[in-house]
């Protein structure tokens, strides 16, 4: 009965996130450096891959104080340390890359789901320079970027996988990077934590709305998501409040109301200033490659 009402996009928020450190196919471990506390879980087999409802792969989880109430000196050692990592999985998994393209996945016009335009808006792209001044470009010092914003299906009628895979064609990129919005568990996660992870993505998975997956098998090259929770399912707030109050049996009644199709999405009360923070330090991260 518990899973029924997980919704999480956070592999260290798994139902058995308790266990990881113990759990076959599965290598975890964490660490504080400054205001961030760094989960690194590795995915290594399918037997792991069932235990948490991931896919096999690395998942790197950055948690740290709300960035719009902190000095910028803390928002700059946690800027570092999200690029740092980022840095680390992106030559991991494409050694030697120069060539990007980085997507902003989300509905611009809904401010929880705007994380990946509004941060994609904020880097500065650099493939039209090498093709129209490759002297200037070299004197840049800089990786070739392309960056789209493809909007949501509702929006265009054309599925968001099969956008991102036509730039992927045109534009030929070592590593393809997506930036979207993620749901959590737990509202102390919202807006302050950062999920980067080698798998890939499904748009919408995590709001009952998922689109055609995008990752290395379907666009035939590496594809790291970057990922900022934005909001918490509603079910899943009343069951975890059950939960601590140390109810464990759900009854037919309440188990039909949070089943009943019409729960909703919770996000922070500074959503507007959280997601203009968040999406500048995704910028930040991105644009330091």
């Amino acid at each position: 009965m518990k899973t029924t009402y997980i919704r999480t996009d956070l592999a260290t928020e798994s139902p058995i996130a308790e266990e990881l450190s113990t759990l076959k196919g599965i290598e975890f471990s964490e660490e504080e450096e400054g205001a961030v506390h760094i989960s690194h879980l590795e995915v290594t087999g399918n037997e792991g891959a069932e235990l948490i409802g991931k896919p096999v792969g690395s998942y790197i989880t950055l948690c740290f104080p709300r960035l719009w109430l902190e000095r910028d000196a803390v928002v700059e050692q946690i800027a570092n340390v999200a690029a740092r990592e980022l840095r680390e999985i992106a030559h991991k998994v494409a050694p030697g890359f120069s060539r990007l393209l980085v997507v902003g996945l989300g509905n611009r016009h809904i401010t929880p789901d705007a994380i990946g335009p509004l941060a994609v808006e904020k880097i500065q792209a650099t493939r039209h320079i090498k093709l129209e001044d490759g002297e200037l470009f070299r004197h840049m010092g800089v990786s070739e970027i392309a960056c789209i914003i493809p909007g949501v299906t509702g929006d265009t009628g054309i599925e968001t996988a099969e956008l991102i895979a036509a730039a992927t064609v045109a534009t030929k990129p070592e590593l393809v990077i997506l930036v979207d919005a993620l749901v959590a568990r737990s509202s102390d996660r919202l807006a302050t934590t950062v999920q980067i992870t080698d798998t890939g993505i499904a748009p919408g998975s995590g709001v009952g709305n998922s689109r055609s997956r995008i990752d290395a098998e379907t666009l035939g090259v590496p594809v790291i998501a970057v990922g900022v929770p934005t909001v918490v399912n509603s079910s899943t707030l009343v069951y975890d409040a059950l939960e601590k109050a140390g109810i464990e049996e759900i009854g037919k009644e309440l188990h039909a109301v949070l089943e009943n199709g019409r729960s909703f999405f919770v996000s922070v009360k500074e959503s507007d200033v959280a997601t203009r923070e968040l999406a500048t330090l995704v910028a930040q991260t991105i644009g330091g490659l």
